[in-house]
């Protein structure tokens, strides 16, 4: 071993040996046990956007304790019809739709345009080929085949509507029975969707072209009720008497149970004179027919479909949203039956007072012939009697 001298002291030390600079520091303490390592708790699962969205809307219109509406005691045929374009059809026929699946009724949708803005509105894919209504009416398939949920709205289905359907009319020109393809793939899909969801459907609404050609007449060959948007203004009232014939032969020839339950005044500005004259004319000619609440005009009502949503789930706080409720209620709420079931004209009905006749019929329901008396209807010369105001009216910003 070796000895060197360290400055300044001059003492001698030892240098270390390997087995000094090897060996461990051992502490003198007892090591404290370790703690075994937990997994993280992993966070909860974010929520369903479209159950947010859902319940958000719920809550907007106040449905959160409402209980649902009673289901008819049968299913009920809808179709919403008028010649007219722009009258608000395809709008009426998904919101209120929409409105009535919120209160609890199973709805379908069937989307009868070829425009295909209700499968818009619905959210449901429509491009060129998609199985759809075309397919039903000229391919022969069933309507379970095209029958697609509606997203963000439970107990709502729809069937869509391509392009494809523009070119059905004139396929369907040579069919035999070419009227009730429609009428037959319903009255199965009832069955099948009773079978395959244990409960049957509440309503089936029928948004029709704005045509009186073979789709509008395969609608109404399918339904026990026709709806008619009318847009509160002269034009659609000139239209309405058109519609009315030919209700009014449909239910001679071919649909003997086709009535009109309702009237529904859409796009009424209650800033301009002229919408109310035209809802007093209508109610004075068909004083059981038209709803008691119009649909406002307003943009939020137009904006909703370029999202692919009803005006409910768009903006349930919109006074679109909650005229479309209140209608569905009210439309809902009337008692309806096959007009081939009604009392004839001087025939009893029941009723609390024994002589009672089918004229003495409360409104809602219908007598056995609610559409002639007015199938001659041409509207009176309507006149705000200020001109400028009017159009001072007409120039102000849309709500």
């Amino acid at each position: 071993m070796s000895w060197e001298v360290v400055p300044p002291l001059g003492g001698c030390v030892s240098p270390p040996t390997t087995s000094d600079i090897l060996e461990p520091v051992v502490s003198r303490e007892t090591p404290a046990a370790a703690t075994p390592a937990t997994a993280p708790t992993p966070p909860p699962p974010p929520p369903d956007p479209a159950v947010v969205a859902h319940q958000r809307m719920v809550r907007t219109l106040g449905l959160t304790d409402e209980e649902p509406l009673p289901a008819p005691d049968h299913t009920r045929l809808v179709a919403v019809a008028n010649q007219k374009g722009g009258v608000g059809k395809t709008t009426t026929a998904v919101n209120l739709a929409a409105a009535l699946a919120l209160l609890g009724q199973k709805v379908l949708v069937i989307d009868m345009d070829p425009q295909g803005n209700a499968s818009t509105a619905l959210d449901l894919p429509h491009e060129p080929g998609t199985t759809g209504v075309y397919e039903v009416l000229v391919g022969g398939k069933s309507l379970l085949d095209a029958v697609l949920p509606v997203p963000g709205l439970p107990g709502l289905w729809g069937v869509p509507a391509s392009v494809d359907l523009a070119g059905a009319e004139i396929e369907l020109v040579s069919q035999v029975a070419r009227e009730n393809r429609l009428r037959k793939a319903v009255q199965e899909y009832l069955t099948e969707h009773e079978r395959e969801h244990g409960e049957r459907l509440d309503f089936v609404v029928i948004d029709c072209p704005p045509s009186l050609g073979l789709l509008t007449l395969n609608a109404m060959v399918a339904v026990h009720e026709v709806l008619i948007p009318l847009q509160t203004e002269y034009y659609a009232l000139e239209g309405l008497g058109h519609l009315l014939g030919t209700v009014g032969l449909i239910q001679e020839h071919l649909n003997p149970e086709l009535q009109i339950t309702g009237i529904l005044l859409t796009m009424y500005d209650g800033r301009t004179k002229l919408a109310p004259q035209v809802a007093d004319e209508v109610r004075t000619h068909f004083p059981e027919r038209v709803l008691a609440t119009p649909i406002p005009r307003t943009v939020r009502v137009s904006e909703a479909p370029s999202y692919g949503q009803t005006v409910l789930q768009y903006d349930p706080s919109s006074p679109g949203a909650r005229a479309y409720l209140q209608a569905a209620r009210e439309f809902a709420a009337g008692t309806t039956r096959p007009a081939a079931e009604a009392a004839p004209q001087g025939e009893p009905v029941v009723t609390d007072d024994p002589t009672a006749t089918a004229s003495d019929a409360p409104a809602d329901i219908p007598t056995s012939d609610p559409i002639n008396i007015s199938d001659n209807y041409s509207p009176p010369p309507l006149s705000t009697g200020d001109p400028q105001g009017e159009q001072a009216v007409d120039g102000a910003p849309g709500a």
